[in-house]
């Protein structure tokens, strides 16, 4: 048997995805910006995804631009609001952000911006105290994660939106909140969204801008997306995002009762296992990072794997260069205790069948593993 438990990494797409995405190839093909009857066609459908993909963040105020997924979008909204402020800038960023957030601040630091990096506590909140003092410096944009993809811990986008109080542009990172974790765009000026965390295409994602919100396009060519991302439309992987949203906007899947069932599960198997990050029940509904004492989360993945167990160390976008987890150390966890995470990331589509093989199995490894811990 197998248990797929890697889903904040990426999931499987849909048969609603795939099917849309198989018949905009055979017969919607046609490029949007071709002005004959079927192009037409093929226009009103990005559309109406464009539309529909809006409605769940009540974005009715924004304008969505369709990205190559996450990275792309964090990217332009970082790297393309700051490229069109004047002089050198204050900016924000907590210190447990996707790389794609971290690196695009790198790249402001390096051409000379002051980038303010806002500490997180124990439970992933963070340090409000410091944000206000950035902001009292004249931060001109502040970026948080809705939902952290390593320990769930969720954002008071509340609380932000009202601490940054109009003095900066919010970006929040949704790629692994988006249909998972309620949003409203009234707490944020930019919104990122990624197709392959919902069971739909990879190579696909968007990028929510509040109206008025000025960016600098970071490729230029045919003007598309109104000037903002040129390059012909992925028409397939827009139908198959907009499948697969759809689907995920209709289930009544919960979620958190699967997560709970599997900690639950863990920890008869394993009493001393450690939860990193908020309390479950407080976290996003299908994250949890455990920590296996005296084993290596890397030693503890390749043991499960041979199990048909697939989990993740971390982010699946820096676990093969960072041994230990830098998301972890900034919450202020121990390296050594950090070296033993292991992020399990549920959805809709994980069976009880999974879970509870999962935790029947997790129990006899560690116990084997344990045994050989360092000394």
């Amino acid at each position: 048997m197998q248990a797929y438990l890697d889903n904040s990494a990426t999931t499987r797409p849909c048969d609603a995805a795939i099917e849309a995405m198989a018949r905009c190839m055979r017969e919607g093909f046609y490029n949007p910006s071709s002005v004959y009857r079927p192009a037409v066609e093929a226009f009103r459908r990005v559309r109406e995804a464009r539309e529909n993909l809006l409605k769940p963040i009540h974005g009715n105020n924004c304008d969505l631009i369709f990205t190559s997924g996450g990275t792309e979008g964090n990217n332009l909204a970082i790297l393309g609001t700051v490229a069109r402020m004047r002089g050198r800038q204050v900016v924000a960023v907590s210190a447990v952000e996707h790389p794609s957030v971290a690196a695009a601040f790198d790249q402001l630091r390096d051409m000379g911006h002051d980038v303010r990096v806002i500490g997180v506590g124990l439970d992933g909140q963070p340090d409000w105290a410091a944000l206000e003092r950035a902001l009292d410096d004249g931060a001109s944009l502040v970026s948080m994660m809705q939902v952290n993809n390593e320990t769930g811990a969720l954002l008071d986008a509340a609380r932000l939106h009202r601490t940054v109080g109009g003095r900066a542009l919010i970006h929040v990172d949704g790629v692994q909140g988006y249909l998972r974790v309620p949003f409203d765009m009234k707490y944020a000026d930019l919104y990122t969204l990624s197709g392959h965390k919902l069971h739909g295409p990879k190579g696909i994602g968007g990028l929510v801008v509040k109206k008025g919100v000025k960016l600098a396009p970071r490729q230029v060519g045919g003007g598309q997306e109104g000037g903002l991302r040129s390059g012909t439309e992925n028409t397939p992987g827009i139908a198959g995002l907009n499948a697969a949203a759809l689907e995920l906007t209709r289930s009544n899947v919960d979620v958190m009762m699967k997560k709970l069932k599997l900690i639950e599960g863990i920890r008869k198997a394993v009493p001393n296992v450690i939860v990193h990050g908020p309390a479950p029940e407080d976290a996003a509904p299908h994250i949890v990072n455990l920590g296996f004492p005296n084993v290596r989360g890397e030693v503890m993945l390749h043991a499960l794997e041979a199990e048909g167990i697939y989990v993740s160390t971390g982010s699946a976008c820096s676990s093969k260069k960072l041994k230990v987890s830098s998301v972890l150390t900034a919450m202020g966890i121990p390296p050594q205790q950090a070296e033993w995470a292991v992020r399990f990331s549920l959805s809709p589509r994980t069976t009880d069948e999974e879970i509870e093989y999962a935790a029947d199995k997790i129990g006899s490894v560690y116990d084997l593993l344990v045994r050989f811990q360092r000394r």
